[in-house]
């Protein structure tokens, strides 16, 4: 029974695989496509075929060799070989032409003869050799190591046969090649790399002509890089980086393989050999950790590499630069010198294209040498020569100077960082290229803020240099007030530095004369000492359109931190100025807090020594009146914001008119105006306080207002020394006084009673002035209007009718005769003010009753005479009341004043005789005589003229 089966299964499998055969053919119809044929059931039944043909080749060792059909399998096997190479190469259809390939080779080989031709073997051994790369390619190595293993017989029986000729040696050697790289490659995807390697080393010693040497090092290239993917991935090297080295053997193989070729510059051989060359000097690269020496190795790859390209016809290639941004990557690993390494960097410069992406490769390499500084800089700057030349973007240029200034922040040598920037604006600026705002900003803001740096760490010049960077042309699209800016940064630079000139050079080439601008001025005038050009800034700083009043608050503290106190009053007051305090309640109460401080300051700088007085005293004066313009202007529900303000301004400014008439010289009218204020402020206080205020006020009002007035007094009787009179002063001095006495008349009721004769006093100077100027005027109704006024005052004073006798007496035009008859007037209110008022001084009465007496006497008039006899009648009560006083032996009332009395008496009697007036001659000598008890030999005085009456007055009867 089991002959009969076995028999069987010989006679009928070749039929059985011919109807198989058959059945295959209707599903490869839609060849060259795969997605219309099941893949799985033609892979299945191509595989069974396989098997079945494996089966055959095993049975029919045993049965011996049957021509037809070996000739009949033979075809089989050719048609589905020939049917793999009509598909596409898709996942899909290498399935297929794995299993395509593997059922022809199972057919061919079972159709192979017991002892086949050297040409069979050649073509059985290739024929394995591609069906076992087919099925490792899809990942059947089981059935691959089948196939490749038959391929390895076939290569045993090859190199077994006898070729004494030699004629089929080439052949040999390609199909040898082609096993020997189909088991190179299987053992590798198996990862059998020691048996990949040794397939290699087979390979190496084999000629297999120029194409198949092509595919074979494409294949061992394919390998060493997937070796470097795999030790080297993202950039970064993986656990597997040793093995760089492995990588480097197998791409050694393939220029091993491709080298003897021979290939002009251009052709795909050439790109196969600088391909390879590539990988190696990147393998080299990757393995210098290993042996520095591969540095050396990898760059003389690279020379090879570009020994071989034609620069003619494209040297600025993506491949082309590629190969130097490899050459430069070396030379940064073995660390060569400076100039190999800028070298390599110009190479690349010189021909990029300056593209978005060429730039940012070059940046990006520049900042990972930004150690070596003058590297990088020359670079940057060669990168911008060259993209001026080339018309490159601005985009690019403005990126290339960004860079430059980041990179020049950072070195050690300024000087020389602040040359080439400059050099590189100039070059934009004389290839007409015009930053863009945002470019131009954003240099600015980084030249800005490398000047703070430096600023903020006191390296006061460097600072300066880097803001003078920003102001050059090329960033004149953002307009004159960044130059300026710049520029002011500078000078407070050189200010710290104590480098005033350059400072004040730095800050007259701004272009804007702004605020800020005259405040850098007025900075500087400051540390320069120079008082005019710094008040006159000021001024312009306040005026300016942009100026901003934390400017005077910066220049207030700078004055009072230096204790610049001349300085400070400038900047006070300007701040002051700025105030619109009707508007603004807070306005206000800060207005006022700068006046009071302006004050207190002004009295500061008074009190010093040597202190220019009239600017100050000016000062001190406008700004009591300002304060009290203010507060005339307050809204009555705001007054009780300033009323304690108000009380000091008056206080402060009493106290200072005070002080001033003992420390101000030659500023009389000054006084006066000091004294006028702090009466108007506290008239003003009172109006506005809310609450009585105590009686002694009022006597501050009448002290404050006599004080002004007689300082105007003493003022006019200076001006009018040695010169004619000037009427208007005249007139108006005139008119304050009688302000001032009607004021102070109107206060006597409301002071203390205690303060009521100091008052009065006031009063009795006063009605000296009015007399004083009226004389100076001729205004004698004036004067005796004034007198009369006196009289009928219940308080009179003694030394007023003196001052106004003495006004009279000194003035040589005033009227003795008429009706103007003042200083008789002025006397007699003299004589009744003593008598009235008892306010007897007997020296004074004597000589002014002598004088009142000789007026009247004088007149000639009975009247007259009448009312000296009068007088005489007066002096003879005080007399008798008086005459026997004596102070250290001289009596009080004067002696010469008793005789004048008697003489007078006897000789105006003696006239009354001799004009016929015999009654009031007699009352003349009567008087006389009366006298004579007062003088010296009194009773012989008074016997000789009462005899000489006696005598003259028979001779005047008889006549």
């Amino acid at each position: 029974m089991g002959a009969r089966i076995e028999s069987f299964t010989i006679e009928y499998t070749p039929f059985f695989s011919a109807e198989i055969s058959i059945k295959i053919k209707p599903k490869l119809k839609n060849i060259p496509s795969s997605t219309s044929i099941d893949t799985a059931s033609v892979v299945k039944d191509l595989h069974q075929i396989a098997s079945l043909a494996k089966s055959f080749s095993d049975q029919r060792l045993k049965l011996g060799d049957d021509a037809h059909l070996a000739d009949l399998l033979d075809q089989q096997g050719v048609n589905l070989w020939n049917a793999s190479g009509l598909f596409r190469q898709d996942s899909d259809s290498r399935l297929i032409v794995a299993a395509l390939r593997l059922a022809g080779f199972r057919l061919m080989e079972a159709g192979l003869e017991s002892e086949p031709s050297i040409q069979a073997l050649l073509h059985m051994l290739q024929v394995a050799s591609k069906a076992g790369s087919a099925l490792s390619e899809v990942g059947n190595s089981e059935a691959a190591a089948s196939v490749l293993t038959c391929a390895a017989k076939f290569e045993e029986a090859l190199r077994n046969h006898s070729d004494p000729d030699r004629a089929h040696e080439h052949s040999k050697a390609r199909v040898t090649t082609l096993y020997f790289s189909s088991r190179m490659e299987a053992a590798w995807r198996e990862k059998n790399e020691g048996l990949a390697m040794f397939m290699a080393d087979k390979i190496t010693g084999l000629d297999p002509g120029r194409n198949r040497r092509e595919l074979l090092a494409t294949k061992l290239l394919d390998i060493g890089k997937s070796i470097l993917r795999a030790c080297h991935q993202g950039g970064k090297l993986v656990v597997e980086g040793n093995r760089a080295p492995d990588a480097l053997r197998w791409m050694q193989k393939a220029f091993q393989v491709i080298e003897p070729l021979e290939c002009s510059p251009n052709s795909e051989l050439a790109e196969l050999k600088r391909a390879v060359l590539r990988s190696l000097a990147r393998g080299y690269f990757l393995a210098s950790s290993h042996d520095p020496e591969n540095l050396t190795r990898a760059e003389v790859a690279l020379e090879e590499i570009i020994s071989t390209i034609d620069p003619s016809v494209d040297h600025t290639s993506s491949e082309y630069q590629q190969l130097r941004w490899m050459k430069l990557a070396v030379v940064k690993r073995r660390k060569a010198g400076d100039i190999e390494l800028l070298q390599a960097l110009e190479s690349i410069i010189d021909n990029m294209t300056f593209s978005d992406s060429d730039l940012s490769d070059i940046l990006m390499e520049l900042r990972s040498l930004s150690p070596q500084y003058d590297v990088v800089t020359s670079t940057i700057k060669r990168c911008l020569w060259r993209a001026l030349d080339t018309s490159a973007s601005i985009s690019c240029i403005e990126k290339l100077l960004i860079s430059l200034l980041f990179h020049c922040s950072k070195g050690d040598d300024h000087t020389k960082a602040m040359k080439n920037l400059e050099e590189s604006f100039q070059e934009v600026v004389k290839s007409d290229i015009e930053l863009s705002k945002a470019a131009a900003s954003a240099c600015l803001t980084l030249i800005w803020q490398y000047g703070d740096r430096h600023y903020h760490a006191s390296r006061w010049l460097e600072a300066a240099d880097w803001f003078i960077c920003g102001t050059n042309a090329v960033f004149s699209g953002l307009g004159p007030s960044c130059t300026s800016k710049c520029l002011r940064k500078a000078a407070l630079c050189y200010i710290q530095q104590k480098e005033y000139a350059r400072a004040a050079s730095a800050v007259k080439r701004c272009p804007v004369n702004g605020a800020t601008t005259r405040y850098v001025v007025f900075l500087i005038a400051v540390h320069q000492g120079l008082y005019s050009i710094r008040l006159h800034a000021l001024l312009e700083m306040v005026e300016a359109a942009d100026f901003d009043r934390k400017m005077l608050l910066l220049a207030c503290r700078l004055a009072h931190d230096s204790d610049m106190k001349s300085l400070l009053l400038s900047v006070l007051m300007a701040l002051s100025d700025t105030l619109n305090f009707r508007n603004d309640v807070e306005n206000l109460a800060e207005a006022m807090v700068l006046i009071r401080c302006i004050i207190r300051l002004t009295l500061k700088l008074l009190g010093q020594p040597g202190a220019n007085i009239p600017p100050l005293v000016k000062t001190l004066l406008n700004y009591f009146k300002n304060a009290k313009t203010l507060v005339e202007a307050v809204a009555c529900e705001n007054v009780a914001l300033v009323i304690r303000d108000l009380s000091w301004l008056w206080r402060t400014a009493y106290n200072c008119a005070i002080d001033g008439c003992s420390n101000w010289d030659n500023h009389g009218e000054e006084v006066s105006s000091a004294f006028d204020i702090s009466r108007q402020l506290l008239e003003l206080y009172i109006a506005k306080t809310l609450t009585e205020v105590e009686p002694s006020t009022y006597v501050y009002i009448a002290n404050a207002s006599f004080a002004a007035t007689s300082g105007r007094v003493i003022l006019v009787r200076e001006r009018l020394s040695g010169t004619d009179a000037q009427p208007e002063i005249l007139r108006n001095l005139s008119a304050e006084i009688k302000s001032c006495t009607g004021r102070i008349a109107s206060l006597l009721d409301k002071v203390p009673p205690a303060d009521r004769s100091h008052l009065q006093s006031f009063l009795h100077f006063l009605r000296v002035f009015h007399v004083e100027s009226a004389s100076h005027l001729g205004e004698w109704q004036t004067i005796l209007e004034t007198i009369e006024e006196a009289t009928r005052d219940e308080h009179q004073s003694l030394v007023t009718y003196e001052a106004i006798g003495d006004v009279l007496w000194e003035n040589k035009n005033c009227p003795i005769n008429g009706m103007m008859q003042l200083l008789y007037a002025a006397l007699e209110a003299i004589l009744h003010a003593c008598l009235a008022h008892s306010q007897l001084s007997l020296d004074k009465f004597s000589r002014w009753l002598r004088s009142i007496c000789s007026i009247l006497l004088a007149k000639g008039s009975g009247a007259d005479r009448s009312k000296a006899i009068q007088y005489f009648d007066q002096a003879n009560a005080v007399l008798e009341e008086h005459g026997d006083l004596a102070e250290n032996g001289n009596p009080l009332y004067p002696a010469d004043e008793r005789l004048w009395l008697l003489s007078t008496a006897y000789n105006t009697g003696v006239e009354c005789l001799h004009a016929s007036l015999v009654d009031e001659a007699r009352r003349w000598f009567e008087c006389a005589t009366v006298f004579c008890r007062f003088v010296p030999n009194g009773k012989a005085r008074a016997e000789k003229i009462s005899e000489t009456y006696t005598d003259l007055l028979a001779r005047y009867t008889r006549g």
